[in-house]
């Protein structure tokens, strides 16, 4: 909840676009912030683009993939 609340204080400031980045584990946390104050405190008026990813983190031998997520919230009214 400290999420959606630092998404809601950011949108209070007057701003009419956000981004919420994750990579790995912390996905779902991203999701469920974009899903928590879209539902919640905009009654599902935020338009959201969905980029799906994959990054590339260590060297050499301990080289791998890892998922990422961006989730651009944007107010419509």
């Amino acid at each position: 909840m400290a999420y959606a609340t630092a998404v809601m204080m950011h949108f209070n400031t007057g701003a009419k676009k956000l981004s919420l980045k994750a990579r790995g584990r912390a996905i779902s946390t991203a999701v469920d912030v974009a899903e928590v104050v879209n539902n919640r405190f905009f009654q599902g008026s935020l338009v959201k683009h969905v980029n799906l990813g994959t990054e590339v983190v260590g060297e050499g031998q301990d080289a791998r993939n890892v998922s990422t997520i961006e989730v651009v919230l944007e107010r419509t009214k």
